[in-house]
Formats: C-alpha cells, sequence, structure tokens
C-alpha cells in the first residue's frame, strides 16, 4: 500500500513509536523529523538522540533496529542509512509519483478544503483623511490584505475591514488651510487626486503654523507657549469644536473635503490591487465605548478619580494605569477602540478573533486594549492579534508628513513602473511585444517587485527599501519569480501539441525518478503546511521565501534535466506536467501575496 505524503509523518510517527516499544518496552512521548542534508543520501530524517532522553543506549545502534523495522513495516521507505544520531529515510520514487499524481490535476492544492467554524476580521489600512497613503501605507495594506487572503487559503472566513480616520483635528488643519489659501479649488479644477489636494493643504497648515510660531519667539515668548497660542492652531482647535456641536458650515466642508479623499484612496487600493468588505469611520465609532464604561465600573474593572475621570489599574499585570474616560465625560482613543471592537462582533457574530494591522509604534495601545477586553469579559479577547510591523526606510531617509516628504504611494507605484520598464528595455526582453502589453507587463512587474520585496521579509522587521534592487531579475525578487513562471508557460506552449496525448489524465506511473524531478515534488509537498504555518504565524514571508525555494528548485531542474528533448515520450509527459504544477503553485503561492504573473517576459 502506496502512503499520502501529508500522512507520511503521522505514519512514521506511529511506526517508530511501535519500533521502540517492541525493542525497549517503552512508550516514545514525541518524534522529532527534519529534511535530510542535502550531502547524505535520504529524504525524511528520525532524530535519535533526542530519544536518549527515555531510553538508554548506542544511538546509531538504536536507528539501524528503527530504521530496519521502518523498512519491513512501511511501504514508503525503501532504504535508510545512520549518521551517528541521525536516522536517514530514503522514501521511494513510487510513493513520490503516487502523491503527485493525487495533486496533478488539483486546482485548488494547497488550500484548506473544510471551513473552519470561527471568522477572522482583519483590519488594515486606516488611514488619516487629511492625506494621501504613502510608503509606510503601502507596507500596512501589503501585509494586511496577504494576511487576509492567507488566512482564507488556511481554511478561515476572513472580513478584510478598516477604520477611516476622518475626524479630529488633523482634518480641520487642512479644511483650515484650504479656507485660508485654496481660492475655491477642487480636484477638478486641479487636476490633482482628491486626496493629494487635501494633503497639499495640510502641509500649507504646517508651514503657516511654524512661521507664526517662530514670530512669536522673535517677538519674545516662550517657544512652547508659541506653539500653543498661534493663530491658525486655535482656529483649527474652534473648527473642530464647531464640528463636534454639528455646525452646518463646518460639517458640509468636512463632507467635501472627506469625500474628495476618499475617491483618491479608492483609486490607490485598486491600483495596489487591495480590497475591503466593510468600513467602520471614526465619525460613527468616536462616540462608541462610552457606555461600556458604566459596565467596567459595575464589575470594578475601572475606578473613578475624583474629578470625574474614569481610569484602569494594570500595574498588578506588568502595565500602568490607564485613563479611560476624561474628566468632562470626552472618550479617549482607547474608549474608542473597545466599544469599535464590541460593535464589530455584534456586527458580525460570526468571527471569533480580529487581527490589528498597526505599526510597532502602537505595541504597548494593543496590550492595553486587549487586556481591557479580557477584563471585561469578553471570551474572543484571547482571540485578539496585533500584527505589528517594523518602519519602512528609504535610503534619503525618514518620512515626514507634515513637512511633505513622505513618499507618496500612487507616485511610488508610478516609479516602480517606469524603473521596470527601463530594466526590461535595457534587457531587450520584449520584442514582439505591442506598446498596450509594455505597459500592462510594466505594471505587472513593478508591483509584483515592490510587494515581493516588502513581504518577503518577516512583519516585525524594519525595512530599508530601495526600488532598484527590488527590480531585479536575479536573486530573492519577485521579477526573478515572474520570470521563471513566464519560462514555465513558455515550456507549456511548446507543449501543447503533447495535450493530444492525454498527459494530463496519465497514470499508473511506474518508473523512476530523476534526482531532480524527486527534489521538485518534495517541494511541492510542503505548499499546504507553508499555508498553515503562514496563517498561524501571520506571516505572508513564510509564503515568499517558500515560492522562492520552488523557484530555485525549479530552474536546477529546468537547466539539468531534458524535458521537452527527452526521448522517453512517457517521461517527457510527465515533466512536462511537473512543470505544469510548478506554475500553477507559483501563481497561487503569489496570488496570497497580491502579486500577478505574467505568462510572456
Amino acid at each position: 500500500m502506496l502512503l499520502r505524503t501529508m500522512n507520511l509523518q503521522t505514519i512514521l510517527t506511529i511506526k517508530v513509536k511501535q519500533a521502540i516499544l517492541k525493542q525497549f518496552t517503552i512508550e516514545l512521548p514525541t518524534v522529532e523529523f527534519q529534511p535530510t542534508r542535502k550531502d547524505f543520501e535520504g529524504d525524511i530524517t528520525v532524530m535519535v538522540f533526542p530519544m536518549l532522553r527515555h531510553i538508554k543506549g548506542n544511538p546509531v545502534k538504536i536507528g539501524e533496529q528503527i530504521g530496519a523495522f521502518l523498512e519491513q513495516e512501511v511501504d514508503a521507505v525503501s532504504g535508510f542509512n545512520v549518521i551517528q544520531g541521525f536516522l536517514n529515510l530514503v522514501i521511494s520514487d513510487a510513493y513520490y509519483l503516487n502523491f503527485f499524481e493525487g495533486i496533478k490535476n488539483d486546482s485548488n492544492y494547497g488550500f484548506a478544503i473544510e471551513v473552519k467554524k470561527n471568522a477572522v476580521m482583519v483590519e488594515y489600512s486606516s488611514p488619516n483623511t487629511n492625506k494621501p497613503l504613502h510608503l509606510g501605507h503601502i507596507r500596512n495594506n501589503l501585509l494586511g490584505y496577504s494576511v487576509a487572503e492567507i488566512l482564507k487559503a488556511s481554511g478561515r472566513k476572513v472580513y478584510k475591514t478598516q477604520i477611516i480616520n476622518d475626524r479630529g483635528i488633523h482634518i480641520c488643519k487642512s479644511m483650515l488651510a484650504w479656507q485660508r489659501f485654496g481660492d475655491g479649488e477642487t480636484p477638478e479644477s486641479t487636476g490633482l487626486k482628491g486626496d493629494k489636494l487635501v494633503g497639499n493643504y495640510y502641509v500649507a497648515f504646517d508651514k503657516a503654523y511654524k512661521k507664526q510660531v517662530a514670530q512669536k519667539v522673535k517677538g519674545g515668548i516662550d517657544p512652547k507657549v508659541a506653539e500653543k497660542e498661534a493663530p491658525i492652531l486655535l482656529e483649527a482647535q474652534e473648527m473642530l469644536q464647531k464640528w463636534e456641536a454639528g455646525d452646518k458650515e463646518t460639517v458640509a466642508l468636512w463632507k467635501t473635503m472627506n469625500g474628495w479623499v476618499y475617491k483618491g484612496f479608492e483609486e490607490t487600493y485598486k491600483n495596489l490591487g487591495v480590497d475591503f468588505d466593510t468600513l467602520y469611520y471614526e465619525s460613527d465609532t468616536y462616540l462608541l465605548g462610552k457606555d461600556v464604561v458604566e459596565e467596567g465600573l459595575q464589575k470594578d474593572v475601572f475606578y473613578r478619580r475624583d474629578d470625574g475621570s474614569v481610569w484602569i489599574d494594570l500595574t498588578d499585570d506588568g502595565l500602568d494605569e490607564k485613563i479611560i474616560l476624561r474628566s468632562d465625560g470626552t472618550a479617549v482613543y482607547m474608549t474608542q477602540d473597545i466599544g469599535t471592537a464590541i460593535q464589530r462582533i455584534k456586527d458580525r457574530p460570526d468571527v471569533g478573533g480580529m487581527v490589528y494591522t498597526v505599526g510597532n509604534e502602537q505595541d504597548y495601545h494593543f496590550k492595553v486594549l486587549f487586556l481591557i477586553l479580557k477584563k471585561l469579559g469578553y471570551e474572543w479577547a484571547d482571540s485578539l492579534y496585533h500584527l505589528s510591523y517594523g518602519m519602512v526606510d528609504l535610503p534619503s531617509g525618514k518620512m515626514k508628513s507634515r513637512e511633505g516628504t513622505v513618499v507618496d504611494a500612487d507616485d511610488l507605484m508610478n516609479d516602480m513602473t517606469q524603473t521596470a520598464a527601463e530594466i526590461s528595455e535595457e534587457l531587450g526582453k520584449l520584442e514582439g511585444y505591442s506598446n498596450t502589453e509594455k505597459r500592462d507587463l510594466y505594471k505587472m512587474i513593478g508591483l509584483g517587485a515592490l510587494k515581493y520585496y516588502i513581504l518577503k521579509v518577516d512583519p516585525k522587521k524594519r525595512i530599508l527599501f530601495n526600488p532598484e534592487e527590488s527590480v531585479d531579475f536575479q536573486g530573492n525578487t519577485g521579477p526573478f519569480i515572474q520570470y521563471t513562471y513566464a519560462r514555465i508557460q513558455s515550456i507549456l506552449r511548446k507543449a501543447e501539441e503533447l495535450d493530444s496525448l492525454g498527459f494530463q489524465n496519465l497514470t499508473g506511473m511506474n518508473r523512476s525518478l530523476h534526482p531532480k524531478e524527486k527534489e521538485l515534488i518534495k517541494q511541492l509537498q510542503g505548499y499546504p503546511e507553508t499555508i498553515q504555518l503562514a496563517a498561524e504565524n501571520l506571516s505572508p514571508a513564510l509564503i515568499a521565501n517558500y515560492t522562492y525555494d520552488l523557484v530555485k528548485e525549479f530552474n536546477s531542474f529546468y537547466q539539468q534535466v531534458s524535458i521537452l528533448g527527452e526521448e522517453d515520450g512517457q517521461k517527457k509527459l510527465q515533466r512536462v506536467a511537473l512543470s505544469r504544477k510548478v506554475g500553477q503553485v507559483i501563481k497561487s503561492a503569489f496570488g496570497l501575496l497580491g502579486i500577478e504573473v505574467p505568462d510572456r517576459m
């Protein structure tokens, strides 16, 4: 009986335990495996050294006894060797061929078949409406979108959401500057995207503010006092009070300018290839959570100070005291986040957990938020996760929104497309393409380079983003993987006549494998487990680097094994089928990263 790959390690675990029980009358609690090192013969290695905690004996002799037992009991094991405390098992070619036959025509290979009970809500983007999206937002969006797609592939129902920070002093600054300096400008009259136009006025406000502060300091006023008393800042604060009071003129301007921004955001999201299922707006949620305060007071989770403010003491949990409600009864961000989390569960009762994609500068905030929700008695609080990520730096240094030195998301995507065009033209890879085909391909390569460069890095790490380095057709880059996919499609086009011979339905293969074929099939085996690990760790980097390893293995196979030039028809058909499957997995994995792949390149 041949074993299916997904069950092989389970079978080996059972059989190793049986071997130990038979030889030593001891029940082994666990068995550890690892891939066999490249310089040794074998496919799967059983770690003997950890067993010595439970049994006494020579590790080599123990390994030989286990190996002989497995060779006798497990059809898939065709041989073994023992190097010190490592039992290297040789898995039969027939086993790998049987495995490949099982996945060859599975269009959803790697994806979980059953959908798990509880859904997950993934929050990402969540921008302010006073400026366009920038490079930092790109990392946020790419991470959130990819994690959502990976969770879906792992068998979870997923809701993608964001909370748009559409109220507060920041948008009032842009609104006031537009009133002061705008002369009625609109996106239509200027030809600018709405988010860029509003962002320009945020920068204009900051320039005017700094000028007023400098004048006051020059007049002898203390700098800290000058910063608080600059007339334009006081006007912005007054505008915020008017908005909160529902002043019709202020609210109308707020709606108009936010409308410009939303339209601009939509265009950026479309170009970036991300989407959302639900949207929340801070203007709707900023009062949420105030009703929870009374509940928390009754449960003694919160306490009220003499000035009327409400706090929570988390010092016993290694944190500090945190304000929940100001003395004047107004909410803080924590209050709002508590209320919004509860509201989301009310809106989506099937949600059993939430992932917040937010930069690591908010690590402490989310520790406090999750702990408060847990103390309030919400069981789902144990399933909340902060997908914390590091900053994105450029060779030129750190970005600053107020000074207008951010790397605009739209500009960066355009620059990546242009860089891809220049490199592709230099390499002369696009002969015979129409101008439209070239433009589409340049965009696919440029965005693929950008996305892969960001997503291949562990989310927690800080990134130094180098645009030119990312658009490289060699090494661990998006274009290198895209080029390999296109190479596979070229092989398949040349092999089209083989379809009439039915290579897709070829069965009953009973031949030996070239070592490179075997390594490639082994690499394909790891895809389902990689998806599950990436979902468990909320790390697209695991998918990205798996894909790179698969591509490296394919290129080694391509260079050392004849595919279309193979004289043996059966071998040729199987190698074409193997190439096709690798292409399908590359496309599937890159889809989880939000990256497209080209049929030609």
